[in-house]
C-alpha cells in the first residue's frame, strides 16, 4: 500500500492550550488534558486563528472525517480554502473551489459554506465543524442558523465544533458574544489576546531570549500607546468593548491646542477623495469630496484642506469632476505641492464606476480606490484608520474647519458632523448621511494606511 506524507502546521504553545481545553462540569475546574466538544476561541489579531482552524480541519479530513467550514462570506473562505488544499494536496482525491469541497483518498471531506445562506449545512453530517469570524455574521440570523442548520450536523457522530473570532463590540444579539457570555449555549471559552502568540514578532537571527522578550514587550507597549485604547482592547486584547455612546473620531485630535491648522505653504502632494456610492433606500444619497495635503518626511503627515457635499444626478458628476481637478491644481499652487496634484481617488461603485470610465475616456486624472479598501465594512474601515487619527497624524485646515453650508435643509459643517458623530456598531447607520465620513476614512487609508500609503 503506498505511503503518503502530509505535514500539518505546527501549533504554537497557546494554540495547543486552546486545543486541549476542556471544562470539568462537576467542579467547574479547567482540565487542559482533553478536548472539549463546543469551544469558542476569542482571539486577538495575529494570534493565529486561521492557522489553528485550518490545522484542526485538515487533521479531521486526514482521519477520514467529514468537516464543515462556515464563514460569513465567500471572500473569508477563499484564502483558507487554498491553505487547506495545500495541506491536503498529497492525499487529495478531488476538489472544487466553486462547489466548496475538498475530498481525500481515505474518504475524508471538507465542505465550505457561507453564512449568508440560512440553510448552510442542512442535510449534512459532520465529525467536526469550524465557524470562522463568528462575531461578524448576520446578528439577526446567526443563532437560528447555528441551532437549526449547523448544530444538528454534529448529532450523527457526536461531533465537535470550534468557533473562532475576534470580538465585535458588546451586543446581546451577536452570536459570538452570546456563546461566550451565555452558558446555556453549551460553549467553553478560551481567551487568546494577540500577545499569547509567542512567535510574533519574528525572532532576529542570533537574538538572545532576553533581548527578544524585551523587544517583544516594547513592540506591544508601543502599539498600546499609539492605538485608540478601545481599539487596542478589542483588536489585540480580544475584549468585548462597549462602543455605545463613544465618539470614535474625537474632534480635538484634528486640532492643535484647540485650533485648526493653517494652509501649509509646502507639502509633497495634494489629492482628493470622492464617495459616490448610492445608499439604497436611505434618502441620504450625496457625493462627498475631501481635499488633502500629504507630507511624507517633514511637517504634518496629512492635512484635510477642504471638503464639499453635493446632491446631483450621476450623469452630472462627469461635469463636476473637472471642477474638482481644477480645485486641486489651485490647492497644489497654494500649498506648494512638490509633486503637484495626484488627482481624485473615487470609490469604484454605483455612479463612481461610470465616472471612472468617463474619466479614462477623457484622460482625466482619476483613480479607482483599491478594492481591498472598498471591500471593508464601514466599522472595519474606521477601525483600520483609527490609530492615525488617535495619534494626531491627521489635522484639519481652517478652511475646512470653518466651512458651513446648507445641505438637505441642514446648515452646519457637514464634514465635522459626520465624522464626529460616527459610532462603531451603530444600528441606525443606514439612516445616516455618511458620504463625507467615507471620504475621510478613505483619505487617511490611501495616504497613511497599510493598504495604501503614498
Amino acid at each position: 500500500m503506498p505511503e503518503y506524507r502530509v505535514t500539518l502546521p505546527t501549533l504554537h504553545v497557546d494554540q495547543v492550550r486552546a486545543y486541549k481545553l476542556k471544562v470539568d462540569r462537576r467542579g467547574g475546574e479547567w482540565d487542559q488534558n482533553a478536548g472539549g466538544r463546543l469551544k469558542a476561541i476569542r482571539c486577538g489579531r495575529r494570534w493565529g486563528k486561521t492557522a489553528f482552524d485550518a490545522t484542526w480541519a485538515a487533521d479531521g479530513a486526514l482521519r477520514g472525517e467529514y468537516v464543515g467550514w462556515f464563514a460569513p462570506d465567500y471572500k473569508t473562505i477563499s484564502e483558507v480554502y487554498e491553505e487547506i488544499l495545500d495541506i491536503l494536496d498529497p492525499v487529495k482525491k478531488a476538489s472544487s473551489k466553486t462547489a466548496g469541497v475538498i475530498r481525500t483518498i481515505n474518504n475524508g471531506r471538507v465542505d465550505f459554506w457561507t453564512l449568508d445562506n440560512d440553510r448552510a449545512g442542512r442535510s449534512r453530517k459532520y465529525h467536526r465543524v469550524v465557524v470562522d469570524e463568528a462575531a461578524f455574521t448576520n446578528n439577526a440570523n446567526m443563532m437560528d442558523i447555528w441551532k437549526r442548520s449547523i448544530f444538528p450536523t454534529l448529532l450523527d457522530y457526536g461531533g465537535k465544533a470550534v468557533v473562532t473570532s475576534n470580538t465585535n463590540g458588546v451586543d446581546a444579539e451577536n452570536f459570538f458574544w452570546r456563546i461566550c457570555n451565555q452558558p446555556e449555549h453549551g460553549f467553553i471559552e478560551y481567551h487568546a489576546p494577540s500577545w499569547n502568540n509567542p512567535t510574533i514578532p519574528a525572532r532576529s537571527p542570533g537574538e538572545s531570549e532576553e533581548s527578544y522578550i524585551a523587544r517583544r514587550d516594547e513592540i506591544f507597549a508601543d502599539l498600546k500607546a499609539k492605538e485608540h485604547p478601545m481599539v487596542f482592547a478589542q483588536e489585540y486584547a480580544a475584549e468585548f468593548v462597549d462602543w455605545s455612546g463613544v465618539a470614535f473620531f474625537d474632534l480635538d485630535k484634528l486640532l492643535v491646542e484647540g485650533q485648526p491648522v493653517e494652509m501649509p505653504d509646502r507639502c509633497d502632494a495634494v489629492f482628493a477623495v470622492m464617495d459616490t456610492a448610492t445608499k439604497t433606500g436611505s434618502g441620504n444619497d450625496g457625493t462627498g469630496v475631501t481635499y488633502w495635503a500629504r507630507n511624507r518626511l517633514t511637517g504634518q503627515p496629512l492635512i484635510l484642506l477642504d471638503y464639499d457635499l453635493v446632491q446631483i444626478e450621476g450623469a452630472l458628476l462627469e461635469t463636476w469632476l473637472p471642477t474638482i481637478l481644477q480645485n486641486l491644481e489651485t490647492l497644489a499652487k497654494t500649498c506648494g505641492a512638490r509633486m503637484g496634484s495626484l488627482g481624485s481617488f473615487i470609490e469604484d461603485k454605483a455612479s463612481g464606476e461610470i465616472l471612472l470610465q468617463q474619466a479614462r475616456r477623457r484622460g482625466l486624472k482619476a483613480t479607482a480606490i483599491d478594492s481591498r479598501l472598498t471591500a471593508l465594512g464601514k466599522d472595519e474601515r474606521a477601525l483600520s484608520v483609527s490609530g492615525y487619527h488617535y495619534r494626531g497624524e491627521v489635522k484639519i485646515a481652517r478652511q475646512a474647519y470653518d466651512k458651513v453650508f446648507m445641505f438637505k435643509g441642514a446648515t452646519r459643517n457637514h464634514l465635522i458632523s459626520q465624522v464626529t458623530s460616527f459610532r462603531i456598531g451603530d444600528k441606525d447607520a443606514a439612516k445616516r448621511a455618511d458620504d463625507l465620513l467615507d471620504a475621510y476614512c478613505y483619505g487617511i487609508a490611501l495616504a497613511l494606511g497599510d493598504k495604501g500609503g503614498f
